[in-house]
């Protein structure tokens, strides 16, 4: 389930350090907001009653629905509100967002809101904006717009995890976004994208032709182990990473690059990024997987400035967020929506196929 019951507006108990997500096997990142070591000597207490007792201002009910959604773990395996703890028990409480350290401050930051009612409000995310307030970014970011948008709504509540975003994309990623207005509603949301009914598609620009133009990546994906802030392939088959599936379509092949739709059947963190790499495809300007250098067509000096240009044209990895479809929480309709690409990519894949009919 992916609503997350827990208060967490208070300081921790035991202040964790923990500030990268982990990944589970539902698809979705988890970030750990407290963590404990069950006390040498601590006699058997049912799990809820034990964090009730330490973590300030939250209720039993609230820590109930937390170990229904899965954010309660021993020893990194989610257990029921009636698990009894034992000495030594290493316990964490994850929620599906990073831990809101600072005042969420309401910014009047313009949104682009595609769809909204009283229980939802999808919203098309333009590239360079970080979707949560973090380390580094603690202004200028989807939730402090959100913030703003909804400070003159009273049962909205910016620092309450029940609801608000039921998923993410990267920053420099563009693309639709679907906000839940009450707890019920992140409720049924957070099942749909569990269950994988909702439809979510993506537009890709990638280096290289494609020369198998459906195809589907499957491999796992978790943190490369020499560097820490990039993700990794590890074999479907092996203890590595986390399962990641992405079914990938070919629109058109554009001369040295191709565009490309993708499916994912999984959320992992940049995980269309990285899978398209693997397979030899990285997506171009991507700078974090070594998509803004040039990587296919010759060596001379017109073609690298003919790159180049395209480079400024769209100065981030070119990936957006195109189509996003579910079940309206409450009437239970089917909603589809769909994104123009942003001007910044359309210009870039133009710029591409103007080259290739050149050809």
């Amino acid at each position: 389930m992916y609503s997350d019951e827990l208060d967490i507006s208070t300081p921790l108990t035991i202040q964790s350090d923990f500030t990268e997500p982990d990944f589970s096997e539902d698809g979705r990142d988890w970030w750990e907001h407290y963590h404990y070591e069950v006390e040498p000597g601590q006699v058997l207490l049912r799990i809820d009653k034990y964090l009730v007792e330490r973590i300030k201002g939250t209720s039993r009910n609230r820590v109930q629905h937390a170990a229904e959604a899965q954010c309660i773990r021993v020893n990194g395996r989610p257990v029921k509100s009636n698990y009894r703890v034992h000495p030594g028990d290493i316990i964490s409480v994850v929620m599906d967002r990073p831990r809101y350290e600072n005042e969420i401050i309401a910014q009047d930051i313009p949104l682009n809101i595609v769809y909204e009612d009283d229980d939802v409000l999808v919203v098309n995310k333009p590239a360079g904006m970080v979707v949560h307030p973090g380390h580094g970014n603690y202004d200028g970011t989807l939730v402090n717009a959100l913030a703003w948008h909804f400070k003159d709504n009273p049962d909205y509540d910016v620092t309450d995890p029940r609801m608000g975003l039921v998923h993410r994309i990267d920053k420099d990623t563009s693309g639709l976004l679907v906000v839940a207005k009450t707890p019920d509603a992140k409720t049924s949301l957070g099942l749909q994208f569990y269950h994988k009914s909702t439809k979510r598609q993506y537009v890709a620009l990638v280096w290289g032709a494609m020369k198998q133009l459906d195809g589907t990546i499957e491999g796992n994906i978790g943190r490369d182990p020499r560097d820490r802030l990039l993700m990794a392939v590890f074999s479907p088959d092996g203890e590595q990473g986390k399962p990641a599936v992405t079914h990938y379509h070919t629109l058109e092949n554009l001369a040295h690059v191709a565009l490309v739709q993708c499916q994912l059947e999984t959320g992992r963190t940049h995980q269309i990024r990285v899978h398209m790499r693997h397979i030899g495809h990285p997506l171009f300007n991507d700078a974090r997987y070594g998509g803004d250098k040039i990587l296919r067509g010759n060596t001379s000096s017109s073609y690298a400035q003919f790159v180049r240009h395209c480079f400024d044209t769209c100065p981030r990895q070119a990936l957006h967020a195109k189509t996003l479809g579910f079940r309206h929480p409450v009437t239970g309709e089917q909603m589809d929506f769909d994104s123009e690409i942003p001007p910044d990519m359309a210009s870039l894949i133009e710029r591409w196929r103007q080259f290739a009919a050149q050809r």
